[in-house]
């Protein structure tokens, strides 16, 4: 299956919202990353500009919801209401991560789960059966414009290996200087989804991201 681009709001023009978010009518995805400023060292935005970007969306795109906050559990509900298809949230935030991910089901949305780079990844196992995401990040989440950590792309082959012993149709996603020069490697790890800020919204235009990212997932691997 082709390999689905999620352009996160977080790089973009927020005087431009609606107009940046049409730009990317052709991104299967859009990734808006919501920070409280505790769990990460950054606030970002909340509930009103999640609202705003389901309105501006394409018709039967797919707005991507990551979490970045302590204690999820808290505003499921509320980011569910306000437009989120999928809620994801970080193994680092909750004690309860199975309970979150049962709430996020109750609400008719897709749950996801995600961990730090500094997070082993066997504290997925005890929800992989029961989540339709995983988003490995590729940086210290907080922070827009971060270079990639190579050692990303072992974790993405690992979890990709684990999803195919359980016959999962779960993404896996990755969210951290994702750009064209690393799109296709991530790709052949086994990723299905790829989060990308600053090489979309930071490119001449958005739509000239977008196809810079799709022309590098088409060239043969190196």
């Amino acid at each position: 299956m082709p390999v689905k681009l999620a352009p996160s709001i977080l790089a973009c023009d927020f005087t431009r919202l609606g107009d940046e978010v049409s730009a990317i009518a052709s991104a299967e995805y859009i990734h808006v990353d919501v920070m409280d400023g505790l769990f990460v060292p950054n606030i970002s935005f909340g509930v009103p500009i999640l609202a705003a970007t389901r309105r501006a969306a394409a018709p039967g795109q797919f707005v991507d919801v990551h979490l970045m906050i302590e204690r999820p559990e808290r505003y499921l509900a509320d980011f569910a209401a306000a437009g989120a298809d999928g809620l994801t949230v970080h193994v680092e935030s909750t004690p309860h991560l199975h309970r979150a991910v049962q709430m996020i089901r109750g609400l008719g949305k897709r749950a996801g789960v995600v961990l730090n780079p500094g997070t082993a990844l066997e504290t997925l196992r005890p929800v992989l059966n029961d989540v339709d995401l995983v988003l490995i990040m590729s940086v210290n989440p907080g922070f827009g414009g971060q270079s990639f950590l190579p050692q990303s792309l072992e974790r993405v082959r690992t979890v990709r290996g684990w999803l195919n012993e359980l016959g999962s149709a779960a993404e896996l996603e990755v969210d951290g200087g994702v750009s064209a020069e690393n799109a296709r490697a991530l790709a052949d790890a086994g990723a299905t989804v790829l989060v990308a800020g600053s090489s979309v919204f930071g490119a001449e235009s958005a739509a000239a991201g977008l196809a810079k990212l799709r022309a590098a997932l088409t060239q043969e691997s190196a």
